[in-house]
């Protein structure tokens, strides 16, 4: 995250611009009288909506939560692609 001035960003817009895109840097825009922005990639705001989106059902928070504490603790199944082709035509 990086923070400019109102001023140093129109100077610079391209810059901030590649920055945000390219580096996926979320780039805070200082003003006068606190009235900051925040600028960042489509990408960027993209994810940040569906992980929003997925959040916020508590089923689906619970579904990923569970996933990742399974990663973290090992409790995970590895099985191959013949595998599960097996389990999905079952």
């Amino acid at each position: 995250m990086v923070a400019v001035n109102y001023s140093t960003l129109r100077s610079k817009l391209k810059t901030y611009c590649d920055r945000a895109t390219d580096d996926a840097e979320t780039i805070i825009i200082t003003r006068k009288n606190e009235k900051n922005l925040v600028m960042m990639g489509m990408d960027t705001y993209n994810n940040l909506m569906e992980n929003l989106f997925l959040m916020k059902n508590a089923a689906n928070r619970q579904h990923i939560l569970n996933g990742i504490h399974e990663l973290e603790t090992a409790a995970t199944v590895t099985k191959s692609s013949a595998e599960m082709g097996k389990l999905l035509h079952e």
